[in-house]
C-alpha cells in the first residue's frame, strides 16, 4: 500500500458502522456481481463471520464503504472506488471469497479506527490474516522512507511465507493505485512507479501472474521513461494495420496446416508484445526500434500436451526454423511453474515469435499462483511441487531472518536483485531442477539448496566431474556438492558468488561464529559515545528496546553483536536511542500545536547582534557591513561586497546571489571570510523552508533534532492549508556553510520530512 498522504485519502476516525446491505444507493459505480451480491443479502443481515461467499464479500464491501465514508484521494473521487477496484481485480483472477472481501478492507486498519480484532469478529480470522499481511506497520516511528519501505516489505515477505494469497491483494492494490498515479505529484510518481518496477512487477513475474506484470512494467515505464514510452506507442500504432495484416494471413495458413495434420480444437492467436519488454529488448541489444523483430508474436494454444509437440512439428515444416531459439519450458518448467514451447521462425519475410501451449498452461501463465487455487482454503501449498515452486520465498523468510539488523538500503539492494527471474537451469544428483542467477557458481547453488549444505560445502562435481567451487554453472549441468562437517565457509567465497542468498549466508556465519567478541566489542563502541555512567541502564531499558526492535533483531545482545561486526553502524544505534529518548519524553508532555510552539519561540527570541570583537571578513576592514538577508552568506561560502547606494555601507552577499549579479560592477568589493578570525565561534542567521506532512508535533521534533545539535532557533512560522502539506519556516543561527549541510541532511532523513531548502530571510 501507499502512503496516506501519496493516495491523497484525508484520514478520519469514525464509530463502527452497523451491518446493512440489501438494496443502497451508495452514490458510486459498482460491478455487477457486486451489485448481485448486495442484492442476495437481505437488509440488516449482520451475521458475525458469515461463511455464505455472497454474504461475506456484501458484508465486507458495505462495512468498507461506511468506514471510508467522507475519505477521499488525490483525484477528488471517493476513496471507497479504490477497496471496490481492488476486489474486482481479485475476482478477474479467481480469487475465493475472502481474498476479495480482503480487498475491500486492505485500507481500513490503517486508514479508520477499526482494528485487527474487529476485523477477525466480523470476517473471521482468514480474513484478519489476510488484511494484517498487507497492512503497513504501524506504532513505530521510522527515521526515513527507505527505513519504513524495508520494514514493511519484510512484513510483507513474512506474511506470504504463511499465506501466500497475501501478495495477491498487494498486487492488485499496487495495480490499481498505478492506473491511477496521474493525480499525484511527479516525485511522488517517481517514486512509487520505481518501487513498483524494481519491486513489485519482479514479484509478479516471480509468481507467475504475467497478467499483472505486463500492466505494471508498463505503467512504471509510462512514469520512469515518458519520452521512450510514447515514442514505441507510435511505433507500434503507425506498423499495426501492416503487422495484423501479415499475421492474419500467417494465422490463417497455420490453421489449415494443424486442421491437415489432425490437431483439432487449436486456437492460433496473434499475440502483441508489450512496450516495456520491447524497449527492455532495444536497450539490452542496442538496437533500434525496427532491428526487434518480435514486436507481433503468435500463441498456439492446444487441447494436450501431446498436440503441443505436434504443433510444433507442423510449424517446423510449414516455416523455417531459425537456429538456437527453441526453448521446452514444458519439459523443463521455469521456477514459477511457466510451461510453454518457445520457438522462432520466418514467417512472409519477417521473423516471428511463437508460443505453444495447453489451456492449462495459459491458464497459469496469465494468473501464476492465482491458477493454482489449492490456495483457497489455507493459503499455503500443498503437496511438494507446490512447496517446491515456493523455495524461493522460504530461503528469502530464512535469510532476512537471518540477516536482521541489515542496513536497510543494503536489505532493499538485496531484495531487488533476488526478486529477478533466475536465467540458469540446473539439475541435482536426483534430476530436480534448480534456477540460480546467470553466473552462479557451486556455492550459489550449495546455499539454494540448504545453508548447511553450502556451510559444509567443500568440493564439487559437476557433470561428474571435479571442478574448481569458482566455476560457472551452465544451463543442464548436474551438480553434485562434497561436504565435510569440518568444512567451513571462507571470505573468499564473497569474492565470486552471484547471489544475496549466498552472500548473506556467508557473512552471518561469519557474524555467528564471532558472537562473544563481537558483542564485547559493540559494548565497547556505546561506551566510548554515551559513557560508562548510566549504561547498564540505558541496555536494559525501554529504549533500548525499541531501538533493538526496529533493527529487526530480537534482544539487546544481538544488537550489540550486530554493532561489533558492523551490520549496525553506531550512529543508527546513538541517533535511534536519543529519538526514542525524546519521545518517551514527548509522551509525558502534553500536547502543543505546531502553531503554539511557533508564536512562543518567536516571543521569545531575539536576532543575533554584530560582534566588533576580531574582523571576520576580509577587504572590510573601518567599513560598515551587512550580511544579505536575501542570500544569508555563511563561512566557508564565497561571497562577495556591494556598495549600498545612500551610504548605507557595504552588504555582504553570496557570489551566487540572484541580487549580486544585478549590482553593477563598479559597486561591487572583492572579500572573503577570514580563517584566522577570533570569531570563529560567531554565529549567522540562516532561513530554511520545511515541508512536511501535517501532523501533531511534527515541529517540535525538528527543533528537538536541532537542539541536539546545538544550533539555535530565533524564529519559527507554520502554514498550513487542509488537503496538502504543511510549510516550517525557521531561522536558525549556524557557524559555517559544513554545519548547514549537515543540519540540512539531518533534517531531510527524519520521518514526515518532503522536501527541505534554503531561502532568503523574508521569503
Amino acid at each position: 500500500m501507499l502512503e496516506a498522504a501519496d493516495r491523497g485519502v484525508c484520514i478520519a476516525t469514525a464509530p463502527l458502522p452497523e451491518k446493512s446491505c440489501g438494496p443502497c444507493n451508495y452514490n458510486i459505480p459498482l460491478p455487477e456481481w457486486l451489485e448481485n451480491c448486495l442484492a442476495n443479502v437481505p437488509a440488516g443481515r449482520g451475521d458475525s463471520c458469515p461463511t455464505d461467499p455472497e454474504a461475506l464479500l456484501a458484508l465486507s464491501f458495505d462495512f468498507a464503504y461506511q468506514l471510508h465514508s467522507g475519505q477521499v484521494r488525490a483525484s477528488g473521487e471517493p476513496y471507497i472506488i479504490h477497496p471496490v477496484a481492488v476486489a474486482d481485480l481479485l475476482r478477474d483472477i479467481g480469487g475465493s471469497a475472502a481474498v476479495i472481501a480482503a480487498g475491500f478492507l486492505h485500507d481500513v486498519v490503517e486508514d479508520t479506527g477499526v482494528t485487527p480484532n474487529e476485523i477477525e469478529a466480523r470476517f473471521g480470522a482468514e480474513v484478519r490474516g489476510l488484511v494484517e499481511g498487507v497492512t503497513k506497520l504501524g506504532g513505530i516511528h521510522f527515521t526515513n522512507r527507505t527505513e519504513a519501505q524495508a520494514e514493511n516489505l519484510r512484513k510483507m515477505f513474512l506474511a506470504m511465507a504463511s499465506d501466500i494469497r497475501v501478495v495477491l491483494v498487494k498486487l492488485a492494490d499496487r495495480l490499481h493505485n498505478m492506473r491511477t498515479l496521474g493525480a499525484l505529484q511527479p516525485d511522488k510518481q517517481v517514486r512509487i512507479a520505481t518501487e513498483t518496477r524494481d519491486i513489485y512487477a519482479p514479484l509478479a513475474n516471480r509468481l507467475g501472474i504475467g497478467r499483472f506484470k505486463w500492466e505494471l512494467e508498463d505503467l512504471a515505464f509510462k512514469v520512469l521513461e515518458p519520452l521512450s514510452f510514447r515514442e514505441i506507442q507510435q511505433e507500434v500504432a503507425s506498423k499495426r494495420s501492416d503487422r495484423e495484416d501479415r499475421l492474419a494471413t500467417t494465422v490463417q495458413l497455420l490453421k489449415s496446416r494443424l486442421d491437415a495434420a489432425g490437431i483439432k480444437g487449436c486456437d492460433v492467436v496473434g499475440r502483441p508484445k508489450h512496450l516495456y519488454g520491447i524497449w527492455s529488448k532495444m536497450q539490452r541489444q542496442q538496437k533500434a526500434f525496427h532491428e526487434i523483430y518480435d514486436v507481433a508474436a503468435l500463441r498456439i494454444v492446444t487441447s494436450s500436451v501431446e498436440n503441443c509437440y505436434r504443433a510444433l512439428a507442423v510449424l517446423h515444416d510449414t516455416f523455417r526454423p531459425i537456429p538456437g531459439r527453441f526453448k521446452d519450458y514444458i519439459g523443463l518448467p521455469k521456477p514459477n511453474g511457466y510451461q510453454s514451447l518457445h520457438t522462432a521462425v520466418i514467417g512472409r519475410h519477417r521473423p516471428i515469435e511463437v508460443q505453444i501451449r495447453t489451456a492449462d498452461m495459459h491458464h497459469v501463465a496469465e494468473y501464476g499462483i492465482a491458477a493454482h487455487w489449492k490456495y483457497k482454503e489455507g493459503g499455503s501449498p500443498a503437496d511438494g511441487d507446490e512447496m517446491a515452486r515456493f523455495n524461493w520465498l522460504r530461503q528469502l523468510v530464512d535469510w532476512q531472518k537471518e540477516a536482521a539488523g541489515e542496513d536497510h538500503n543494503d536489505y532493499l539492494k538485496s531484495i531487488k536483485e533476488d526478486l529477478f527471474d533466475e536465467e540458469v537451469f540446473v539439475f541435482t544428483p536426483k534430476g530436480d531442477v534448480v534456477g540460480l542467477r546467470k553466473g552462479s557458481t557451486a556455492v550459489d547453488f550449495a546455499y539454494r539448496i540448504h545453508s548447511e549444505v553450502g556451510n559444509h560445502c567443500q568440493g564439487v562435481r559437476i557433470n561428474d566431474r571435479l571442478c574448481n567451487l569458482t566455476t560457472p554453472l551452465q544451463n543442464g549441468d548436474f551438480v553434485q556438492i562434497v561436504t565435510s562437517k569440518n568444512a567451513h565457509p571462507s571470505l573468499d567465497w564473497l569474492n565470486f558468488v552471484a547471489t544475496p542468498t549466498a552472500r548473506e549466508r556467508i557473512r552471518q556465519w561469519y557474524k555467528r561464529s564471532h558472537r562473544d567478541q563481537n558483542i564485547l566489542r559493540g559494548k565497547e563502541i556505546l561506551e566510548r559515545e554515551l559513557g560508562r555512567d548510566g549504561l547498564e541502564s540505558l541496555l536494559h531499558g525501554e529504549a533500548m528496546a525499541r531501538v533493538t526492535k526496529r533493527c529487526n533483531l530480537a534482544n539487546v545482545d544481538d544488537l550489540l553483536a550486530a554493532l561489533g561486526f558492523g551490520g549496525v553502524t553506531q550512529h543508527q544505534v546513538t541517533n535511534r536511542l536519543r529519538e526514542e529518548l525524546r519521545l518517551q519524553e514527548a509522551a509525558a508532555a502534553p500536547e502543543v500545536s505546531n502553531e503554539e510552539l511557533a508564536k512562543s519561540l518567536s516571543e521569545h527570541s531575539d536576532l543575533p547582534s554584530g560582534s566588533t570583537n576580531g574582523i571576520p571578513i576580509l577587504g572590510l576592514e573601518g567599513l560598515e557591513y551587512r550580511l544579505g538577508g536575501c542570500c544569508c552568506p555563511l563561512p566557508g561560502e564565497v561571497i562577495m561586497g556591494a556598495v549600498a547606494l545612500g551610504n548605507h555601507g557595504i552588504t555582504i552577499h553570496r557570489q551566487d546571489c540572484s541580487n549580486l549579479a544585478q549590482t553593477p560592477a563598479e559597486r561591487r568589493l572583492p572579500v572573503r571570510w577570514n580563517p584566522n578570525s577570533s570569531e570563529h565561534r560567531r554565529t549567522y542567521p540562516t532561513q530554511l523552508r520545511i515541508e512536511v506532512l501535517d501532523r501533531v508535533g511534527i515541529l517540535k521534533d525538528i527543533l528537538t533534532q536541532l537542539s541536539d545539535s546545538r544550533i539555535n532557533v530565533s524564529d519559527a512560522r507554520v502554514r498550513t492549508a487542509f488537503g496538502k502539506p504543511a510549510r516550517i519556516d525557521l531561522r536558525i543561527e549556524l557557524s559555517s556553510c559544513s554545519q548547514l549541510q549537515t543540519t540540512i541532511g539531518q533534517i531531510r532523513s527524519m520521518a514526515d520530512v518532503l522536501n527541505i531548502a534554503r531561502t532568503g530571510i523574508g521569503a
